[in-house]
């Protein structure tokens, strides 16, 4: 069909006649009026080709087209094209993309033209397949801490009811000057103090749970001995299943025997599962065997749903991963740790409820 209009379109061109003879000497004169609707006027005559001598640009321009031809192939040469053969036998093969089958090692930016595969992808590096079944701590909130929570702390609030106004946390400006205006409100008074995190009720957006646990271990041996250093890192790895980050001193302390820039601490960070397990093993294994151990202090806390507890040397034999290689450890090298829980509570009351929960006793003066 394309073929057709195309020769059809080189037929007009070269059928003019004295039409197109006639419009090329009105355009070449002076215009009038008459001449130019002469010129416009359609022609009675047959056409017939052009003439050379008044347009020079057709002289080459031929009447029929070669598209038109049929293409003159035989179907043998058509059906014996076989591209796999023709790249089998290519003696050099063409050079393999670079991330064929592993995406870039550093991520380059947005506009780099080889992008990473998203995280969910199993050809990613960042890939951990899974999770293939829930720890057992963590089916138990699923499964009866988190709704008890809920109705334990379930507040009613019936439609329509007007929460009375709050007063400002952050101090206003009294205007006795005009550059008063457009500043920030301040913040409380007195040194160092900081706004404390509001507690918010608690419904089903915001249950709380476990989000992080740390373990930092500050080893006073390493001042003298480095041994001491290694020994509390090959244990907090056994115990917790992560590989320990080491902190150095910012400061020189003469009083200590700490210079600036040395080692002296250690930090494991556990997060989803692996901090799930760590205070199974802490609740169910370790804690139990603690002789006289009245529990976790009711004071702890930072305001913000953060609690601690300790581990000494004697607590920190008894976790199983060093009571099987206990032979491995130095019994004087065995530092003792403390242990954070972070959760998403907003107030320590809370945390303190989801910890209990969960089976960690707490005495004393409860401190909110």
């Amino acid at each position: 069909m394309a073929l057709r209009e195309l020769s059809t379109s080189f037929f007009r061109l070269t059928s003019r006649g004295n039409r197109a003879a006639a419009s090329i000497a009105g355009h070449s004169s002076r215009r009038y009026v008459s001449s130019h609707a002469a010129s416009l006027a359609p022609s009675t005559e047959a056409p017939t080709t052009v003439d050379a001598t008044f347009d020079p640009d057709l002289q080459d321009l031929e009447a029929v087209s070669s598209f038109s031809a049929p293409l003159d192939v035989s179907s043998e040469l058509i059906k014996s094209y076989d591209p796999v053969r023709r790249a089998q036998g290519r003696r050099r093969q063409l050079p393999a993309s670079r991330y064929q089958f592993r995406p870039p090692r550093y991520y380059r930016g947005p506009l780099h033209p080889h992008q990473p595969p998203p995280a969910s992808d199993p050809s990613s590096r960042e890939f951990v397949p899974g999770p293939f079944s829930r720890t057992r701590l963590e089916q138990t909130y699923q499964g009866m801490i988190a709704p008890d929570l809920m109705t334990m702390t379930y507040v009613h609030t019936p439609p329509g009811t007007v929460k009375s106004p709050k007063q400002d946390r952050l101090r206003t400006w009294d205007d006795s000057s005009p550059y008063h205006k457009g500043r920030p409100k301040r913040g409380p008074r007195g040194p160092g103090e900081v706004l404390r995190v509001q507690e918010k009720e608690i419904n089903w957006r915001n249950i709380p749970k476990i989000e992080r646990v740390t373990v930092h271990s500050m080893v006073k041996g390493a001042t003298d001995d480095s041994s001491y250093l290694h020994v509390a890192g090959i244990m907090l790895q056994a115990i917790t299943g992560v590989r320990p980050v080491v902190h150095r001193a910012r400061h020189s302390v003469s009083q200590f025997g700490i210079r600036a820039t040395m080692p002296i601490a250690l930090t494991c960070t556990l997060r989803n599962d692996q901090a799930n397990e760590f205070l199974d093993k802490c609740i169910n294994l370790v804690l139990p065997k603690i002789k006289d151990w009245p529990g976790v202090k009711g004071t702890t806390g930072d305001s913000a749903g953060n609690l601690g507890f300790g581990f000494d040397r004697e607590g920190a034999i008894l976790f199983p991963e060093v009571e099987v290689n206990y032979d491995m450890y130095p019994p004087r090298m065995i530092p003792g740790f403390h242990v954070t829980i972070h959760t998403s509570a907003t107030s320590d009351r809370h945390a303190r409820l989801l910890l209990s929960a969960l089976g960690i006793p707490f005495y004393g003066k409860l401190v909110n």
